[in-house]
């Protein structure tokens, strides 16, 4: 590594404001704040984790806003600017002057972490993953100088990116940064709209699927009911039709247009391999797969009680924004690009109360999860889609099972028909408890 000495001057603590209240992270908070206390006398290493737009950034710079911290975001360009940028930021961050040149992240990962063996500071490495495309022997470099300096350390190290980083056999803590929860948009809804209707709360539900970047843009425009929502999202100056390209065209790389494809299929409603297939006349079983373990994006879902390698497999897309996303802007991208956004916003007027049918049901099931003690929770059916039934949460271990029938308008839950469609289920569960559920908008 370069020689290079530091002189402290003084402490500086970066502030971050929030466009709206900083929601539901106490635990996350909690957890970071305990992780500062510790690394005090011992180096820390915390990976924070989550999809784009989550909230991670928001919620480490709030963690660590009293300081000393310093902020480093891996942006894709050469690794010599990088480190100019990186230096200049220490300086600042911390007070200190840094003598010397360093033209790689390998020495100025070591100069950190000889500083700190003097003082204790935070250093957050934000779009860690970002250093892949960059110079991937980092990893191995800042492997190495940690296990060497770390006994020595008080350094707070926290690395931010998606969930695919090296280095969390050396990590002291890890925290996966999920959406807003069911019972959070409720409380968002209370002080920013609180005359709303389940409708107002369904689409935007749909919309944002709790990931707070959605949530504070929508509560910046106050757009809490449908009419509104759609006119934020189908604007000229959107954020929202790019968003979607934005997020994933650099995960997939040249092949992005076949992932499109396939996850335009799947919010269509057609879920199946073979169905997809048929389509695109193209196999897709490798796609699939990295769609499901290498991007995390897809799952593949079957029947509750299924043997766990039963071809009777839907996929269906893990995230509420994307899935409208591809079933609405991608599909419609003709009319997007010619700026007929009227267009668009009338056909997801007009296939609204579909669309919104299957989002209630994964709105259900959050809420069930957050409310039930249980073991398992999915949908049921069986060959070639007979007796479909929405809902099925179990407790093997109280052995209950709650059957659930999800519509959006009450009179239209039929609870005999939904008996009936179970025989074959309730069969399975043999000395079950059964209970049987109609939900609707109104226990929303």
């Amino acid at each position: 590594m370069t020689n290079a000495t530091a002189i402290t001057v003084t402490r500086v603590a970066i502030n971050y404001e929030n466009v709206i209240r900083f929601y539901n992270r106490e635990k996350e908070l909690a957890l970071l704040a305990n992780t500062w206390v510790k690394s005090q006398k011992f180096a820390q290493m915390t990976f924070v984790v989550g999809r784009r737009r989550i909230g991670k950034t928001t919620l480490l710079t709030k963690a660590y806003e009293a300081g000393p911290m310093v902020y480093l975001f891996v942006a894709k360009k050469n690794e010599i600017l990088l480190c100019e940028e990186f230096l200049e930021e220490i300086s600042n961050s911390l007070g200190v002057k840094v003598f010397g040149i360093m033209r790689t992240f390998k020495d100025v990962f070591g100069f950190m972490m000889e500083l700190s063996q003097t003082r204790n500071f935070t250093v957050i490495i934000d779009e860690f993953q970002e250093f892949y495309n960059i110079n991937p022997s980092i990893y191995s470099d800042m492997q190495n100088i940690w296990d060497v300096k770390k006994n020595d350390s008080k350094m707070n190290l926290v690395l931010c990116g998606d969930a695919k980083e090296p280095l969390f056999g050396r990590a002291t803590a890890r925290i996966y940064l999920k959406a807003f929860d069911i019972s959070t948009i409720k409380e968002i809804f209370e002080n920013y709209h609180p005359k709303y209707s389940n409708e107002n709360l369904l689409a935007f539900y749909m919309l944002t699927g709790g990931v707070a970047k959605y949530v504070e843009l929508l509560a910046e425009a106050n757009a809490f009911t449908l009419d509104t929502i759609l006119e934020e999202v189908f604007s000229a100056n959107s954020l929202f039709l790019d968003e979607g390209r934005n997020v994933l065209v650099d995960e997939f790389g040249k092949d992005y247009g076949n992932y499109f494809s396939i996850l335009s299929l799947i919010a269509s409603g057609k879920t199946s391999r073979s169905l997809m297939e048929s389509v695109l006349e193209m196999q897709i079983g490798g796609f699939l797969d990295r769609l499901e373990n290498d991007f995390g994006l897809i799952t593949k879902v079957r029947p509750v009680l299924s043997k766990p390698y039963g071809r009777n497999v839907r996929y269906m897309i893990n995230d509420q924004f994307l899935n409208f996303w591809f079933r609405f802007i991608y599909k419609y991208r003709g009319a997007i690009e010619m700026r007929n956004l009227e267009y668009v916003k009338k056909i997801v007027k007009r296939d609204y109360k579909t669309y919104t049918g299957l989002v209630l049901e994964r709105y259900f099931v959050n809420k069930i999860v957050s409310e039930e003690d249980l073991s398992e929770i999915g949908s049921y059916w069986e060959k070639n889609n007979q007796n479909e039934i929405d809902i099925v949460a179990l407790n093997h271990y109280q052995k209950k099972a709650i059957i659930i029938e999800v519509k959006r308008q009450p009179e239209n839950i039929k609870m005999n028909v939904l008996r009936q469609k179970a025989t074959t289920l309730v069969a399975k569960l043999e000395n079950y408890t059964i209970e049987y559920r109609g939900l609707s908008m109104k226990d929303m």
